[in-house]
């Protein structure tokens, strides 16, 4: 009686059940045929991977880049939040000049030929474009591994169907703490719990999900909580990014987390997806915008599993940190092309002049001939920090922001001179608040 009460409650709901067995075994299956993205040197740092090979150890190989970048779209820069740390600078209104659906499909042949492995289609919010589900199907069908990076608020019952029938790879949604801190961190009321049931219809089809959490002086006293949450919740992944300077993240850099709390919060992400790899729960764990992540994570094992720290960091130093403009692009509304998404202020061509193909390869633009030299020549700190083959010298934005020099040291770093093996009490680059220049009249 209990197997045919099941079987009915199936049969009732016969559509939707079956849609959210062949999200599940598309997801497995995605993962098996994108293994190289999932698990390659690409755009984050995978806690998870790591953490496994404390028990499983793999031998360390050559480095090796994917045969082209991840390429993170920001189809459209309408987005119905304005939140404080948005590198886009997004607002509830239509900009102009912004790609076609004919563009936009022309692009995609672009980046097949150029084997592009994986779009991320993002905004502003991606779901007020219209054609958005026509493009997310049509990436598919060429193979790309597509993901959606939505702040969750628009998922809903209206177009979760449409978007289970895109069969997404990933689903991405932006939480920023726990309801009134992440309302006020996206400047909407009520947009937590927006989110959240965003999240859960995406879960009960069987969408792969993951929430994002940028973390800042205001929102760290959530991460505990948010971090129970993806348990509680069935949640497939957690990424934690670190601020980085772009945006409206650059005019407020002035909250950015102090570094006795990042190592705070890095300790916290650490000790508990150890936990769960103790406990057998699967769950991804990853951070970003910080590659000094690599190194602190060596630190971690060093105190905790001496005789496994050799290995790691042959393998911390083949995954060799910081790809902006290698392994990782940025395409944004209007065809301009970046080194990643925080370089939103510094454009490289645009693809309705020149392929995106034709652009990435291009090395008479001294940043990319820059980010694409390894090791890059970096200064300062950065440029003397012996685990420089691990980190890559960390992201170029802040240095970039505060300097006006991209190769300065990072300020970013939170590892004090013993644990780069730097000289002590040398003079470091401080964050200092953001002031608008005036122009001269």
């Amino acid at each position: 009686m209990a197997v045919g009460g099941r079987w009915q409650a199936c049969a009732a709901s016969g559509r939707r059940s079956l849609r959210a067995l062949i999200h599940v075994k598309a997801w497995l299956s995605g993962l098996r045929s994108n293994r190289r993205f999932s698990l390659g040197n690409c755009t984050m740092f995978r806690i998870s991977q790591y953490m496994q090979e404390l028990t499983a150890p793999r031998q360390p190989g050559p480095r090796q880049n994917p045969p082209a970048p991840v390429v993170i779209w920001n189809l459209i820069r309408r987005c119905n939040l304005t939140c404080k740390h948005c590198y886009s600078i997004s607002a509830d209104k239509d900009f102009p000049g912004e790609l076609s659906t004919d563009e936009i499909f022309a692009v995609m042949d672009d980046l097949k030929r150029f084997r592009v492995p994986v779009l991320i289609l993002s905004g502003g919010e991606p779901l007020l474009r219209a054609d958005i589900f026509d493009i997310a199907r049509r990436a598919k069908a060429m193979r790309f591994y597509v993901g959606l990076s939505s702040n969750g608020t628009l998922i809903d019952a209206s177009n979760i169907d449409r978007i289970a029938d895109c069969d997404f790879d990933y689903v991405g949604v932006s939480l920023d703490g726990m309801g009134a801190t992440h309302d006020k961190f996206r400047r909407m009321q009520g947009a937590f719990d927006a989110s959240l049931k965003g999240i859960r219809l995406c879960r009960d089809l069987g969408l792969k999900i993951g929430v994002r959490f940028t973390m800042t002086q205001d929102n760290a006293h959530d991460l505990p909580r948010l971090l129970e949450l993806v348990e509680d919740e069935g949640i497939d992944r957690f990424y934690f990014s670190h601020l980085n300077y772009a945006g409206r993240g650059n005019k407020n850099r002035k909250d950015d987390a102090q570094h006795k709390l990042t190592r705070w919060a890095m300790d916290l992400l650490f000790d508990t997806c150890w936990d769960y790899q103790q406990r057998g729960l699967h769950k991804e764990f990853t951070t970003g915008n910080n590659d000094a992540d690599g190194v602190y994570f060596l630190h971690w094992v060093e105190q905790k599993f001496p005789d496994r720290a050799a290995n790691i960091r042959a393998r911390l130093a083949q995954w060799g940190g910081n790809s902006s403009g290698v392994n990782v692009a940025n395409i944004d509304n209007l065809g301009n092309v970046h080194p990643d998404t925080m370089w939103w202020h510094y454009d490289l061509g645009n693809v309705r002049q020149r392929p995106f193909s034709e652009i990435w390869r291009d090395l008479s633009d001294p940043l990319m001939a820059g980010l694409k030299q390894f090791p890059r020549r970096v200064s300062g700190r950065c440029g003397d920090c012996q685990h420089f083959d691990i980190c890559n010298g960390n992201t170029r934005v802040r240095a970039q922001q505060l300097t006006g020099d991209a190769w300065a040291e990072d300020p970013g770093c939170y590892l004090d001179d013993q644990e780069i093996g730097v000289a002590p009490g040398g003079e470091r680059l401080t964050v200092s608040p953001y002031i608008r220049l005036r122009r001269a009249s």
